[in-house]
């Protein structure tokens, strides 16, 4: 599948090959959607917790007399029908990740950036570089490309230039190639890679 190549300026730089067997395949929504359920659920803190019945300092002496009261018996007020009393099966600390075996993990990475190329969705770019960096002049960029909301994928390093550009646009996210991932290229509507980012793409998931 062959895609012009563009330059920040909305000039034309050529045109790259993206390999069919990562760009090219027939999306997969269960397998999507196991990664995106995978990830979401390892970024989780787990540090919600509530008290249970004995870790609520009180008092345990008794209530009222067990007999003629016409009352239930009690001894406790940290039960957990009292007010102040600790939580029946509140939840505790935990960690909510769970296993993904890393083959289906790199077949979901080929199956959404397949989604993206079937959607027209991706714009290559010569380079991710301007000489200032000044976020006015990135935005206008951006909207001559019509780029609005997207995923911006790097090489190995982002330019510091540019990263401290495109950090205040709402609606952008940039990331080098290595912190690809599937969620994050699902979320945004275009997926914008470089050619460097092509060639690392296709090195790592070949």
């Amino acid at each position: 599948m062959d895609v012009q190549v563009t330059t920040l300026d909305g000039k034309s730089a050529g045109s790259i090959s993206l390999a069919d067997e990562i760009f090219g395949l027939e999306p997969r929504t269960d397998i999507l959607a196991r990664t995106v359920r995978w990830q979401l659920a390892k970024r989780q803190a787990g540090t919600h917790k509530t008290k249970t019945r004995g870790e609520v300092d009180r008092t345990t002496a008794k209530m009222y007399k067990q007999k003629g009261m016409g009352r239930a018996r009690h001894g406790a007020r940290s039960a957990p029908q009292f007010r102040g009393g600790g939580k029946s099966f509140g939840p505790v600390v935990r960690s909510h990740a769970h296993d993904l075996p890393k083959k289906v993990r790199t077949l979901a990475l080929r199956h959404a950036l397949s989604a993206k190329a079937r959607a027209a969705a991706i714009i290559v770019i010569d380079a991710l570089s301007v000489k200032k960096a000044k976020t006015k002049a990135l935005r206008e960029q951006f909207e001559k490309l019509g780029i609005a909301n997207a995923l911006l994928i790097d090489g190995e390093t982002i330019e510091d230039t540019f990263r401290l550009a495109a950090r205040n646009i709402a609606n952008i996210d940039v990331l080098p190639v290595r912190g690809i991932n599937v969620y994050d290229v699902l979320r945004r509507q275009t997926l914008v890679l470089t050619r460097n980012a092509v060639i690392a793409l296709e090195e790592r998931l070949k």
